[in-house]
């Protein structure tokens, strides 16, 4: 396993939480069963967390079985390993799916050529601060920060894939 992870569900309406599992167990190829707690944020939804252990790009590929699923509130992390950029998605219903590479701290790194094509689009400060906003994946942010919250203390259980 040269990568690692954590798996945030931050909402989920219980009748999608086995389609969950299942998304989850058919990108680590084992069973999975993750722990669900009520989400007080979203009233009639649950949230879970799991950290997991897999190939390099694991995350794209969890985030790309999720995505399907549109009202789910989920973040996937993956670390920086050896030859691998770290990279987060973040998914809401509202914005959909936003990818960023992650330095190790966790800073969204953003590459010099979208940063010289926002400067050469924007035609002034409000319309350059926007453009880098979604460059960082700030409504995201905005949205998913409370559900962040109120996971906290949640215990994480680790997830391998099969190899």
């Amino acid at each position: 396993m040269s990568a690692r992870g954590v798996l945030f569900v931050h909402s989920c309406p219980p009748a999608v939480r086995p389609h969950v599992e299942w998304a989850v167990a058919g990108v680590l190829g084992v069973p999975v069963k993750l722990d669900w707690h009520d989400q007080p944020l979203s009233p009639g939804c649950l949230r879970a967390q799991t950290g997991w252990r897999g190939p390099g790009g694991t995350a794209g590929k969890l985030a790309a079985a999720l995505r399907s699923w549109p009202l789910l509130r989920v973040e996937i992390t993956e670390e920086p390993s050896e030859g691998c950029d770290g990279e987060r998605y973040s998914m809401t219903p509202d914005l959909g799916v936003f990818r960023a590479t992650m330095s190790a701290n966790g800073d969204v790194l953003v590459q010099e050529d979208r940063l010289r094509a926002v400067l050469a689009d924007s035609s002034d400060l409000p319309s350059t601060r926007h453009s880098i906003d979604r460059l960082l994946g700030t409504a995201w942010d905005d949205e998913l920060e409370i559900f962040r919250r109120s996971g906290d203390g949640t215990p994480v259980r680790w997830l391998s894939a099969a190899v």
